[in-house]
């Protein structure tokens, strides 16, 4: 979800003013995904690398994500989609995992969609972290290198218990993945778009459906 911050700069507004107003798109974008009948919604909230912004916009994002959480859970409960978190989020604050758990918790049984928040993550941590369970694995005598395959790290991952990464939607015109999802977007489709987050929303997402609707599959074959 990137382009918040260009796009309070176009508007002489501050920076949360963008985070903020992508709030609001990401809510627009859900209850369309669960529309359209999409299996799991994955959105890059907050990355690993994100830390090293000014200290007072992190502080602005952790409560804008306290606030997502207070007003749009019963909604998103109501509504029968899970919430999953991936990442290395349970070291955010104490008082904000609590929430979080406690989402996680409601949410649990219903079916209609995932609705996934990748949170403190980096697919460069998740992809050490997979590794490093192998290896104490390795180490306790409970697992044979020889067995370690693309399935063992793949069921090590952060994303073990979702669907494969079908399509991946970059915003605001930058064509990188930024450590988002490296292993799973192996044979996802791409589609970059210079829409800013802000301003994504029903629309653009059904026309980067329709893009990829139109794409063959091959998967390395013929």
């Amino acid at each position: 979800m990137d382009g918040n911050g260009r796009w309070a700069k176009a508007r002489h507004l501050p920076r949360v003013a963008g985070h903020r107003r992508g709030a609001e798109a990401l809510r627009e974008t859900l209850k369309a995904a669960a529309r359209m009948g999409i299996g799991a919604l994955t959105l890059y909230a907050f990355s690993s690398e994100n830390w090293r912004r000014p200290a007072d916009e992190v502080t602005d994002l952790m409560g804008l994500l306290r606030h997502y959480l207070r007003r749009e859970l019963a909604e998103i409960h109501s509504n029968g989609i899970r919430l999953k978190l991936i990442g290395d989020w349970r070291r955010l604050e104490p008082d904000l995992v609590a929430s979080l758990d406690e989402a996680i918790a409601l949410t649990a049984g219903n079916r209609r969609m995932d609705f996934v928040l990748a949170l403190n993550y980096g697919a460069q941590d998740e992809l050490v972290r997979a590794t490093r369970a192998l290896a104490s694995e390795v180490a306790a005598g409970t697992l044979d290198p020889q067995a370690i395959d693309a399935a063992a790290i793949e069921a090590r991952l952060d994303t073990a218990d979702l669907p494969p990464l079908d399509l991946l939607i970059r915003t605001s015109g930058e064509q990188r993945l930024s450590n988002f999802l490296l292993w799973q977007a192996a044979y996802a489709e791409l589609v970059f778009t210079d829409i800013l987050w802000p301003d994504f929303g029903a629309e653009p997402l059904a026309r980067a459906i329709e893009s990829f609707s139109a794409r063959e599959r091959r998967y390395g074959g013929v």
